[in-house]
């Protein structure tokens, strides 16, 4: 036995019912003397069988309070017999590429393409297996908001702070984000067990997304690049001026309009074995769905192994000393003292 660890310290604090209820019996012990010399003369009171026995309620009341310390005991999950476990962790390398250029504020999804996004990643991250995950983030240039982690409480509170004024530069640069997420991403450590989710309306500026798609090829990354937005009739881009007014962003006196450039994305992911494009445009993805039927089906790789000390839980030999104490209280009773 190296040591006795308690696993839920918060039990500790029902201790207190300990010595409370040893001051109610206290209390109640004497009010029921002070009861009973109400009724009869005190010095009578000696020569009176009683009904019960002084004794045997002190018994009685010792082994129901030892019982409750006992159930106290095992709600606090102790445990001892120390034996070193080693835990292997084995999952796929995942980097999502969220476009956040104004283009993405369109609202032929609601409440508007960006939003609906991070949902769907939050929604995947929910049943994820083990993965690492990060995130890179781009408009006219391109951040890593989060870098490869196991710890994805970590990546959602970066997921919730992104927003179209994450990156400072406006536009859309796919070729680029792509490039970003190779170089920063990405280790080069093996060339397999790599995805990467790239969530977009397609448009972009000249990067040359193709080309940085057959590099993520080269460095064997899948690409699952997901379309969102109107593909044929586009949808205006809304903004909010200082005084709160919704208007329509302009370019030379003219609204702009964003459409969905679904021919970019289906030709990067054909250059990528075994990427797939996936075509929401207006509709709904469960992401979730999408990790478990392309990624988490897929080889893995043992991403971390690390032992750690496992203690034996013994809450059940505490409960059982509680049974037997709780039985013999009830078996002493109030108990009739001896006529004499």
């Amino acid at each position: 036995m190296n040591g006795i660890r308690l696993n839920n310290l918060l039990m500790l604090h029902f201790l207190w019912l300990i010595p409370l209820l040893v001051v109610f019996f206290i209390y109640a012990w004497r009010s029921r003397d002070r009861a009973l010399k109400k009724f009869i003369d005190a010095g009578l009171l000696n020569r009176i069988n009683i009904s019960a026995s002084k004794g045997r309620r002190k018994i009685k009341i010792i082994l129901m309070l030892l019982s409750l310390l006992f159930i106290i005991l095992a709600l606090m999950r102790p445990a001892w017999n120390v034996k070193p476990q080693t835990i292997h962790r084995r999952g796929r390398d995942l980097v999502f590429v969220l476009d956040v250029s104004r283009s993405m504020l369109a609202d032929d999804l609601v409440p508007n393409r960006l939003e609906r996004a991070k949902l769907a990643i939050r929604d995947c991250v929910e049943r994820l297996q083990g993965d690492r995950i990060g995130l890179v983030v781009f408009a006219g240039n391109s951040i890593v908001k989060c870098p490869l982690t196991l710890d994805y409480g970590f990546f959602r509170m970066m997921l919730n702070d992104v927003s179209v004024d994450s990156v400072s530069r406006g536009g859309t640069m796919i070729g680029d984000a792509i490039r970003k997420a190779l170089d920063e991403a990405f280790d080069d450590q093996e060339k397999q067990h790599k995805d990467l989710i790239l969530i977009t309306d397609g448009e972009d500026q000249d990067s040359f997304p193709v080309d940085a798609a057959k590099d993520a090829a080269d460095a064997g990354i899948r690409i699952i690049a997901i379309g969102l937005g109107d593909e044929h009739n586009g949808r205006r881009i809304p903004v909010v001026d200082a005084v709160g007014r919704r208007t329509f962003m302009k370019y030379n006196g003219k609204e702009v309009w964003t459409k969905l450039d679904a021919d970019t994305l289906r030709k990067m992911v054909n250059v990528t074995p075994g990427g797939k494009y996936l075509n929401v445009a207006t509709g709904t993805i469960d992401l979730g769905d999408v990790y478990f039927k392309l990624i988490a089906s897929a080889d893995k790789k043992e991403l971390e192994s690390l032992t750690v000390d496992r203690y034996e839980e013994k809450y059940q030999i505490f409960l059982v000393v509680a049974l037997v104490l709780y039985i013999a209280a009830l078996l002493v009773g109030d108990g009739k003292k001896d006529k004499g």
